[in-house]
């Protein structure tokens, strides 16, 4: 079962990639042809989604490659590489979207409501089409629900988009575009500060989210026969998913080591969805 479902995300997330990607490509264009930074906003957006998609679909790939002498680990930790580059890339656009639309709001420049509306149309319906692909994934997979998560991002940033052309079509007032602009930069800046600070937590070798070391220690020392105590303890991940432990455990009867060592790696697994713990018997 977990292969189908790892051979349905590669699948699902190559062609969201692929969708994301290709329209991006015409949304700038259409951005540059109507004059509109909404469109140009919502394209910077699916690009840093379609390089997410596509570097998720990169990882599902490299994670199927064994360890080797020089990677002991394999290849999980790209991912978290490649989001964290994607998160720092986030803030550049950011800056340059909001540094054009208060410049198009000092001098407001015309704007082709027709060619902008059916642009941020197919836009919308790119998205709607992406989010379907991955909602049939593996969505308890933090790859898949993190790409989800980007292309409702995407979705906002359509009908930003979109609602920018009506108004222009309905009242012909082009300052909505510029201020729309703004709204999905700030929608970009919430993602891209979210992926630098988890990735570069991840990276960092933080302890993983939802995990405490003391309470660790003390359900261990509660619950596990044959353990008197338990200290050094260092936990990380390799990707969210992956979470590994190193600890030192004293033993009152050292005949028992291999039980408690077992007992400790049942725990560990069952309780905090541990599986992978080195430990060291005192």
């Amino acid at each position: 079962m977990a292969d189908s479902h790892d051979h349905g995300n590669v699948r699902r997330t190559f062609w969201a990639a692929l969708l994301t990607g290709g329209f991006m490509l015409a949304e700038i264009a259409g951005g540059i042809v109507s004059g509109s930074l909404a469109l140009i906003a919502d394209a910077a957006h699916m690009l840093t989604d379609s390089v997410s998609l596509t570097f998720a679909w990169v990882a599902f790939r490299l994670a199927e490659r064994p360890p080797d002498d020089e990677r002991t680990y394999g290849w999980h930790r790209f991912q978290i590489v490649v989001a964290f580059a994607n998160g720092l890339s986030l803030f550049f656009i950011i800056g340059w979207i909001v540094w054009e639309a208060v410049q198009r709001l000092a001098e407001p420049v015309p704007i082709l409501g027709g060619t902008m509306l059916l642009v941020a149309a197919g836009g919308l319906l790119v998205n709607i089409l992406a989010f379907a692909l991955l909602h049939g994934a593996d969505r308890e997979n933090l790859n898949i629900r993190g790409a989800l998560l980007h292309v409702m991002g995407d979705l906002l940033g359509s009908v930003a988009a979109l609602a920018a052309a009506v108004v222009i079509l309905w009242s012909g007032w082009t300052p909505i575009d510029p201020l729309l602009s703004m709204l999905v930069a700030a929608i970009l800046l919430r993602g891209a500060w979210r992926l630098v600070r988890e990735s570069g937590h991840i990276l960092m070798e933080g302890t993983p989210v939802g995990l405490d070391i003391a309470t660790i220690r003390a359900d261990l020392e509660q619950n596990v026969p044959g353990l008197e105590a338990v200290h050094h303890i260092h936990v990380w991940s390799l990707t969210q998913e992956k979470v590994l432990i190193t600890l030192h455990a004293k033993v009152a009867d050292p005949a028992r080591a291999a039980d408690v060592k077992g007992a400790i790696r049942r725990r560990l697994g069952e309780l905090f969805s541990i599986a992978h713990a080195t430990i060291e018997i005192e």
